[in-house]
Formats: structure tokens, sequence, C-alpha cells
């Protein structure tokens, strides 16, 4: 019997995320930019490109852990081609029961995904009301 390894109480969707992360990067002018440093310390950016009102381009960076890296990589596909209404619902929740999970002591990685998405979304309509303030933002 084999011993269990560290890796085991992740489901084959976090570990593919984890290893093959998508959308990795910042877009630069982006249309929305949210960039939060989570309890654990684990930093994440998240950039948008906005058509429309629709997500037509998500990407995220992070210092983090694997399962950050999965929940960035996961929240960037979930949200590309929703409106900014509908992934403005997306919460933690959402990101667990799509990856099947995470182990507890990962658990707030998802909410680190979703507050740095959602803080991106707020900047974006931020910005949209006042397009000036684009000019003057101190981030790419």
């Amino acid at each position: 019997m084999r011993e269990k390894g560290p890796l085991d109480d992740y489901s084959a969707i976090v570990l593919h995320h984890m290893h093959n992360p998508r959308n990795w990067g910042i877009i630069d002018n982006s249309d929305g930019y949210g960039r939060i440093t989570g309890t654990c310390g684990d930093t994440m950016e998240i950039s948008l490109r906005v058509k429309g009102d629709v997500i037509t381009h998500c990407t995220f960076d992070t210092d983090g852990c694997g399962a950050t890296v999965a929940c960035g990589s996961i929240v960037t596909e979930l949200v590309t081609g929703m409106t900014v209404a509908e992934a403005m619902r997306i919460d933690g929740k959402a990101i667990l029961s799509y990856c099947q999970g995470l182990p507890r002591k990962n658990e707030h990685c998802a909410d680190l995904a979703v507050n740095t998405l959602h803080k991106a979304l707020g900047e974006y309509r931020h910005t949209k009301a006042a397009p000036w303030k684009k000019l003057y933002r101190t981030h790419r």
C-alpha cells in the first residue's frame, strides 16, 4: 500500500490547473485590474478585457501556492465570456464546486481568486463611468 502524498488531497481538476495554469500574466492597459494579498500572504492580480460589457479575456498572476495558482486559473476560465454582472455573482463556493473542493487549509485560495476578480470588475465599472481616470492608474 502506498503512503498518502502531499497532492493526494487535490482533485484531478485542481492538479491540472496547478501544473498547467491558463491565462497566466497581466494584460497591459487592461480594462479592469485588481490586486489583493490574502490572509495567508499570497498575492493575486487579475486583469480583464471587456467589450460590450462581456469579459473577452481574463488573466492572473500570483506568488502563491499551487492551490492559489489553480484557483486563479479556474476563475479566469469561468468568467471569460460572461457579462460583468454574471461574473460579479461568482463566489468562492462556485470555484470550490467547479474544482471538486480543496483541502480545508486551502479553501481561502478560492476566496482570494474571487475577491481579486471582484476588485478588477469594480475597477472596470469605476473607469467605465469615468474613462479619464484610467489615465491616472498607478498599475499596468
